[in-house]
């Protein structure tokens, strides 16, 4: 039973590739669809837009083996709240755990369905000339993104 037990635990090990996923997905989201148009239309070059992305990959990739190094220092799960925790104390920890929860995560999930809305009006045209409930500028909102969102 011991021997079971010893083989059933969860192998505990963090290398560079899995550190390189995971930051590459906790960054990559429906935001690049979103931001890459913006970026462009600020530096008008798509020189500089391919400058800008390599220094971002770079970043990424400091990232990826500082989570590394971190996932070596302290080899528990847990990730950011464990490193915080043992880095900054208890308080900080519970202070990122809190602020995952009520901010962090909630701004994330509002920002893929603000992304969804805008394009599912970009692929069904239909859905993006009724009237809008609200409008700024360029920006508007309809009751059919709205549904979209909550699709």
């Amino acid at each position: 039973m011991e021997k079971l037990q010893g083989e059933a635990s969860s192998k505990r090990k963090l290398g560079l590739f899995d550190a390189v996923m995971l930051v590459m997905g906790s960054m990559i989201g429906s935001g690049i669809f979103i931001v890459s148009a913006d970026i462009m239309r600020n530096l008008g070059s798509g020189y500089w837009l391919i400058v800008v992305w390599v220094i971002t990959g770079v970043m990424t990739v400091a990232a990826a083996i500082s989570y590394g190094e971190l996932s070596s220092m302290f080899p528990k799960a847990g990730g950011q709240y464990t490193y915080l925790k043992e880095i900054f104390g208890r308080m900080m920890g519970f202070l990122y755990g809190w602020g995952l929860f009520t901010v962090i995560q909630t701004g994330t999930i509002a920002a893929v369905a603000v992304a969804f809305g805008k394009f599912t009006a970009y692929l069904i045209p239909a859905l993006n000339n009724a009237a809008p409930i609200f409008q700024n500028g360029g920006y508007k909102i309809t009751w059919i993104q709205i549904l979209a969102i909550g699709v």
